[in-house]
């Protein structure tokens, strides 16, 4: 069956453009009419509602003309922007620190080759990352779970090689996922249910989870109704677009692998960790990568291992391997799982559950067993192209057997607001629980001016949305909301670690230096937001590789929100002049003569051949 566009498609594109035209007060008065993404383009009723734009009563408190004096003082406004051109076709799909040709290079053992390999400054792309012809905006959420357009992925190798799995179908134009996997070929609904009979999914405890060797993140898209959100990854390899797919359908997710260097996750950070048949070597090394996930896992929280070698007495023929070989893989999982002192809670057919420990005093044995080799506590949250060590991650101390080694979390979604046990405790210097509560109240009221600014927050346009520099998490909090997800970054060279405070509210992130590509595919978020980056990274690196990343990482119409220090963004708009963007400053939302100012962007609809030539 193949969806074609009809005309609530055609309505709901309409009232975007409207919505854009009217929250940017005038600004993007062209730009609504015209806008070409999507299943329908600009139409009658657009055209006619933008001729009532000039109304620009909606946002009365803000004053979209800026009156900062440096704004006059460090622009020569004779100095023509830089222009930047598209990139070849080629670079459609471009994933700089995860390009295969450079991968290729390096030594496959323990899937080095699939780690991040970036580019030297001398081989960066300095150029615009084009769209696949026929690019569309991706149908909103929950329907953007069962159906990816074609053209924006066009790779029909899944739909032959996992036929049998129902991981993916092509009909038509669209894409479709009807949520199997390959250890749940009849759904991944029914499989999680499976689950939830021993695992506590729906009581609101489990709120965060990992999925190891993703596919195309079925389990993580179900999740979401049982308002657990999942951090998927697999690595960039055969599977070719597993984790664009997964980004089309708009369930998080990022390209990464379990190879020799950490996780990019603090310590403590997921209530539950899944493998379904991902191909993990779990026992080898020493148990190295079951003993990562023990140190990104929260105290009481869960792992979930379904495939082989679980039941092997009975798959052995069926996946073609010895049964001495899968035997021995399963007694080296097991002897781990003690040694981490997981309890096993569950084995049937080819599941296996096993819960973490609430703190360490049900493990004091170890301390005495030569294999218990323990990592340094400073350490856990040390992760940075930081190699991964087969140590075993201390609890944090506890004052009695019942206590819960780091903090007790609340349900979600009051855990979202509640303070965070690393903030109650003061492990995060120069964070109370009264700069936290102070934080909360700041980005409610930020993100009340960013939905005047721009109506389309919480329309549903954006599903994806990436905050370059969470801090302490408080935007992604102020925007909850079962349509739209946040990918929370935790600059590397942040004066404080609090990625792992934005866990502990329910929400998702990850470790990144922003000098560097992001782990994805061009074109995955739908809206950027950029709060004191530029400043942060002033000095650091320059800040055109950063806006050229953005662009890349950008779906065609997605908007990008910059908040920084007015001097700054005045460099930030100079440069975006030249990148197929349109922006507007706006005041602070307290008015003209604070220095901190808004920068809103759009960027432009165009596809590969859009009247200019490509650098090679």
């Amino acid at each position: 069956m193949a969806l074609k566009p009809n005309s609530t498609d055609t309505r709901t594109r309409s009232t975007i453009q409207i919505f854009i035209v009217v929250g940017l007060c005038c600004f993007f008065y062209i730009l609504g009419a015209w806008q070409r993404s999507g299943f329908g383009k600009g139409d009658s009723i657009a055209l006619e509602m933008t001729k009532h734009s000039a109304d620009c009563s909606i946002v009365p408190t803000l004053n979209f003309e800026t009156h900062h004096a440096g704004e006059v003082g460090n622009v020569d406004e004779s100095e023509k922007p830089k222009s930047f051109e598209p990139c070849h076709p080629r670079y459609v799909d471009y994933t700089p620190c995860q390009d295969q040709s450079r991968a290729m290079t390096f030594p496959r053992d323990n899937m080095i080759y699939r780690e991040r390999h970036c580019p030297r400054e001398e081989e960066k792309l300095h150029c615009l990352v084009p769209a696949p012809n026929g690019y569309v905006t991706p149908f909103p959420w929950p329907k953007s779970r069962d159906y990816v357009p074609y053209a924006n992925a066009p790779y029909k190798a899944l739909t032959i090689e996992k036929a049998i799995q129902n991981w993916i179908q092509y009909e038509g134009n669209v894409f479709r996922f009807p949520g199997g996997g390959t250890q749940f070929p009849q759904g991944a609904d029914k499989y999680i249910d499976q689950l939830a009979k021993v695992i506590p999914i729906t009581n609101g405890m489990i709120r965060t989870a990992l999925d190891t060797g993703c596919g195309v993140a079925s389990w993580g898209a179900y999740l979401w109704s049982r308002n657990v959100i999942a951090m998927s990854f697999a690595p960039r390899d055969s599977h070719e677009a597993q984790v664009q797919f997964a980004l089309e359908r708009g369930v998080p997710a990022v390209i990464g692998v379990l190879g020799t260097i950490k996780m990019p996750y603090p310590s403590r950070a997921f209530d539950m960790a899944h493998c379904s048949r991902c191909l993990i070597p779990w026992g080898a090394n020493d148990g190295m990568y079951m003993k990562e996930v023990d140190r990104v896992l929260r105290p009481g929280g869960y792992w979930v291992l379904s495939g082989p070698p679980i039941n092997w007495r009975n798959n052995y023929r069926a996946w073609q391997r010895p049964k001495k070989e899968l035997e021995e893989e399963q007694k080296k999982i097991e002897e781990v799982a003690k040694l981490l002192c997981w309890e096993k809670k569950h084995e049937k057919g080819e599941i296996a559950i096993w819960q973490k420990r609430v703190n360490d005093e049900a493990c004091r044995s170890r301390q005495h067993n030569s294999q218990a080799n323990f990592c340094k506590a400073e350490e856990a949250n040390d992760v940075w192209y930081k190699k991964m060590d087969a140590c075993l991650t201390p609890y944090p101390d506890v004052s009695n057997p019942e206590e819960v080694a780091g903090g007790k979390l609340k349900p979600f979604p009051e855990r979202l607001y509640a303070v965070p046990p690393r903030v109650a405790s003061g492990s995060v210097p120069g964070v109370s629980v009264e700069t936290y509560q102070g934080d909360n109240e700041k980005w409610k009221k930020h993100v009340g001016a960013y939905k005047k600014i721009n109506r389309l927050i919480d329309s549903g346009r954006y599903r994806n949305i990436l905050d370059m520099n969470a801090v302490l998490g408080g935007f992604a909090a102020a925007l909850d909301s079962p349509k739209l997800w946040v990918m929370n970054v935790m600059p590397t060279i942040a004066e404080k670690d609090t990625l792992g405070v934005i866990f502990e509210r329910g929400l998702i992130g990850i470790y990144h230096d922003w000098c560097e590509a992001f782990s994805t595919y061009p074109r995955t978020y739908d809206l950027i937001h950029a709060h004191g980056l530029f400043s942060l990274y002033k000095d650091k690196c320059n800040l055109e590789d950063i806006l050229l990343e953005m662009d890349r990482i950008l779906r065609p119409e997605g908007a990008v929100i910059f908040r920084d220090e007015v001097d700054v963004l005045i460099k930030v708009k100079k440069i975006t002049a030249g990148m197929r963007w349109d922006t507007k400053m706006v005041d602070h939302e307290d008015g003209p003569l604070v220095p901190e100012k808004i920068l809103v962007a759009v960027k432009r609809y165009w596809v590969v051949g859009a009247n200019s030539t490509s650098v090679q």
